[in-house]
């Protein structure tokens, strides 16, 4: 593998986003459509949780997930790519975390069972944290 390597897991992950957010769209406007909302109706917090079926949101509130933390992934595997440390085990650790996160997406859009969620986001969660410990040994120069 080459430094880089790290990079494919990052668009793997950019293009779930884009899964998602096709998902989200194919059965949130036939949804609004069926329950009569126009879109300006959407202007207003939560009329879309109020008014469309749990299962329509689900997807949208996961693609609204997938715009936070993975934030942090996306700028972590920037950093490691750049400095040369994007192979090996962090490019490992890159993938481990796109499938904990595409694994949270598919139960939090399916059958949203929080603690089957909450377990893959914290196991998600302790990879990122791995990554970013790694950029913090390159970026302070720390030695073991």
């Amino acid at each position: 593998m080459n430094e880089s390597a790290i990079l494919q897991p990052v668009v793997v992950l950019l293009a779930w986003t884009m899964v998602m957010w096709v998902w989200m769209y194919a059965t949130r406007l036939p949804a609004m459509t069926k329950a009569g909302l126009a879109p300006n109706d959407a202007r207003q917090i939560g009329v879309l949780d109020e008014r469309l079926p749990a299962q329509i949101q689900w997807k949208a509130h996961n693609y609204n997930h997938l715009h936070e933390q993975p934030t942090v992934f996306y700028a972590v595997c920037l950093v490691l790519a750049m400095v040369g440390w994007g192979d090996g085990f962090n490019a490992w650790l890159a993938w481990a975390y796109v499938g904990l996160r595409v694994l949270h997406s598919l139960v939090q859009a399916t059958v949203n069972a929080v603690a089957v969620r909450f377990a893959l986001f914290a196991l998600s969660s302790l990879v990122l944290l791995a990554l970013v410990f790694h950029a913090a040994i390159w970026a302070f120069d720390i030695h073991f």
